[in-house]
């Protein structure tokens, strides 16, 4: 059952109403106050979709390609209102997995390390090397090079970064290595404290290590080919519009997921030549193209002209897994999570009033014999790891 937009479905607990108790006879003995009703110990939450809704479904995308629709048909659906376009450039990527302040890669040839203060270059071709690393020197860089142990080769002025022509860099970071392609940079974060480790990339090069991770790259062509334009328009239009100070973009799905070399696959390549610098704007600026999994059959509303609620007819035959889901809570769950409300009683939940929007919960009010708290739609679901705003009390 669909929730009725607009509507406060309320999960009723408590006493029974209406009810009228006969007074007590002349004599009796007085008899213990009826305890309250308790409230339940489970509440089951059933929905639809996963993520926030907002832009392409990715499930979406497949059941339209399934369909022969085009990639840009399916674009136009997702985001309509914007205009096909192009732009190019590079793209600056924070490895969050680089969590140590020092930028440590392994040697290879026609390495060469970069001031960013200067220009200068040098090129690292020492004899037995193994690895390179760069750490901070005040507001300089030291570099150090590996060979049977670790050695200072110089102070590099400023902030610095390692290159190569052709191929990848192999970065190392805790727990593990990763290999990049374009430079690895170590950069004084916005904080002023530390360092990071900041990928350098070209955008067609970026998207090979991204449109694989968000999207099977064994999917029809013309699904992949339009999650190539939109993850293309989403990391310039990220790129264009925040100042992060050293870096565009992160690596995790804060941004969009990128895991560099080992992510590439020949189906997304070959997606992202077909839609070679092919974006989407608005107003003649790149789009902010917004994108989940799946909405559940509808697309939900945002701020902009192009984030529109409407339902989306792919989904259904799409063999998208998260169609139909159920999350049960217990009362000690929500009760840890609300402490101050005492004993749970109810969730009631209001939904968007929208009749496109499909029943998204818009807001909910926990209910308990103390007290009650009103989170919206969206912190509902991340307090408690639903896999969207598209769900109703079962």
């Amino acid at each position: 059952m669909r929730l009725f937009p607009g509507t406060v479905t309320t999960l009723v607990t408590g006493l029974a109403l209406g009810v009228v108790l006969p007074a007590a006879l002349p004599g009796a003995l007085p008899t213990a106050a009826a305890a309250p009703a308790a409230g339940p110990e489970t509440v089951t939450l059933a929905g639809s979709g996963w993520g926030h809704g907002k832009g392409l479904s990715q499930w979406g995308a497949r059941g339209a390609a399934a369909q022969g629709s085009s990639a840009t048909q399916i674009l136009d659906f997702y985001y309509p209102g914007t205009q096909a376009g192009q732009a190019g450039g590079s793209v600056r990527v924070l490895i969050t997995g680089d969590t140590s302040s020092n930028v440590l890669v392994q040697h290879r040839a026609k390495l060469k390390v970069r001031s960013l203060a200067t220009g200068k270059v040098w090129t690292l071709g020492k004899r037995g090397a193994k690895r390179w690393k760069l750490t901070a020197h005040g507001g300089d860089t030291k570099l150090s090079v590996k060979t049977n142990r670790w050695r200072k080769v110089r102070i590099i002025p400023g902030q610095a970064e390692f290159k190569a022509q052709g191929g990848a860099i192999r970065l190392y970071v805790p727990g593990g290595s990763a290999d990049y392609r374009g430079r690895i940079r170590s950069v004084v974060p916005a904080s002023g404290q530390g360092r990071d480790t900041v990928n350098v990339v070209g955008v067609e090069k970026y998207l090979r290590g991204v449109v694989p991770s968000e999207m099977p790259a064994t999917w029809h062509p013309q699904a992949v080919q339009a999650q190539a334009v939109a993850a293309r328009t989403y990391a310039i239009f990220e790129r264009d519009s925040n100042d992060r100070g050293p870096f565009d973009v992160y690596d995790t799905i804060q941004s969009q997921v990128y895991r560099g070399v080992a992510a590439e696959q020949p189906g997304s390549d070959a997606a992202i030549k077909a839609t070679a610098r092919q974006v989407r704007t608005y107003g003649g600026a790149p789009a902010f193209t917004q994108f989940s999994s799946s909405n559940g059959g509808w697309t939900a509303p945002g701020n902009l002209p192009y984030q529109v609620a409407k339902p989306d007819p792919y989904e259904a035959g799409s063999g998208n897994p998260n169609n139909s889901w159920s999350v049960p809570l217990t009362d000690d769950a929500i009760e840890a999570q609300f402490p101050g409300i005492g004993d749970f009683e109810r969730f009631e939940l209001v939904t968007n009033p929208d009749p496109n929007a499909g029943g998204r919960v818009s807001e909910v009010r926990i209910v308990g014999a103390s007290t009650s708290t009103t989170l919206t739609g969206d912190q509902f679901r991340l307090r408690f790891g639903l896999k969207s705003t598209l769900f109703r009390l079962a």
